[in-house]
């Protein structure tokens, strides 16, 4: 289709590496039927670059890799309205300029949480047959049948009712395991809790009583260093964490003496710092799993990513309601 002139142009801009694989060929052609879609960067750009047509852009389709939209960014695209960000969190792309100007934002943080569920509710299920500790125990012969563990009737605590965390527990709660679900989080009431299939309780009870303790809490000021040594040391011997969060929430000193006393078995997909340094004993420990950030989309899943970003440039276009909306308000309180 040939653009028309009236149509708004569009940008998209994002690490080239992983730009065809987010906003691939048929992607490109649906949005081509709505707007004016700029050249992307090439594919030998070092890094994610605003092109000269985003001074003409209204919609900006952003990704891993887009600069932070500073004051001097917009001021080189005064006529952009709304960006759609192809990822999850918006914190490291915004500034409050973007406010300022009343450009709308959304975010394909809704896209990106079926990823992290799935492999939050993975790892839960290798936590509770303590699949760590069996594996560090297999050269030195197989376990007995009594001394083996499995997930029926396990208790599981979410740390966070956020997004995953809500995903999480309605995962748990379709399993036949029978888990008893805690749940810690300030701003859910005993009543909502109870709709998600959890007890609220605070976060030391949820420590004491866990085999199970998976973080999905944003990072604030308020959940940096949340479990910390003394809510580390609550959870019962031989329990687990699992981190597909933030780093920063968990204090990793005191987790890797919890980890190094072979008292707790921990699953990070996340570190603080991040990536942790060569030859951090946490990267070495038998059983302590680390991987590198994958829970969220990856590889043939980030198209996911585009998909949701394209559907709200068509709710844009249309004046529909966007929704993954994101707001100043709203910013603080998420990952």
């Amino acid at each position: 289709m040939t653009a028309r002139p009236d149509m708004p142009v569009v940008v998209c801009v994002m690490d080239p590496a992983i730009a065809d694989q987010v906003l691939p060929a048929e992607l490109r052609e649906r949005l081509s039927a709505r707007v004016r879609l700029a050249p992307g960067p090439e594919r030998s750009a070092p890094r994610a670059v605003f092109p000269a047509e985003f001074a003409e852009a209204e919609i900006l389709i952003s990704g891993w890799g887009c600069p932070r939209l500073t004051p001097d960014v917009l001021a080189g695209a005064p006529r952009l309205r709304a960006v759609m960000h192809a990822a999850g969190t918006v914190k490291s792309l915004v500034s409050d300029a973007v406010w300022e100007r009343g450009i709308a934002v959304s975010s394909a943080a809704d896209a990106n949480a079926g990823p992290v569920i799935a492999y939050t509710l993975a790892l839960i299920t290798l936590a509770t047959r303590r699949t760590l500790t069996m594996a560090a125990r297999y050269e030195d012969g197989w376990p007995a049948f009594g001394g083996r563990s499995g997930a029926d009737g396990s208790t599981v605590g979410i740390v966070g009712a956020s997004r995953i965390g809500r995903g999480v527990l309605a995962g748990l709660r379709r399993s036949d395991a029978g888990h008893r679900l805690l749940l810690t989080d300030p701003c859910v009431t005993d009543d909502e809790a109870r709709r998600l299939g959890a007890e609220r309780v605070e976060l030391a009870e949820l420590c004491r009583r866990s085999a199970v303790v998976s973080v999905h809490a944003p990072l604030l000021p308020e959940t940096t260093g949340l479990l910390d040594a003394a809510m580390l040391g609550l959870i019962p011997d031989g329990g687990v964490l699992i981190n597909t969060a933030r780093g920063a929430i968990v204090d990793t000193d005191a987790l890797t003496r919890e980890c190094a006393s072979g008292r707790l078995e921990a699953y990070l997909d996340v570190t603080d710092p991040e990536p942790l340094p060569p030859g951090h004993p946490l990267l070495t420990l038998p059983k302590v799993l680390v991987t590198p950030h994958i829970a969220g989309a990856q590889g043939s899943e980030v198209q996911r990513l585009g998909r949701y970003a394209v559907a709200e440039v068509d709710r844009w276009v249309t004046g529909e309601p966007l929704l993954g909306a994101v707001t100043r308000e709203a910013l603080s309180h998420l990952a």
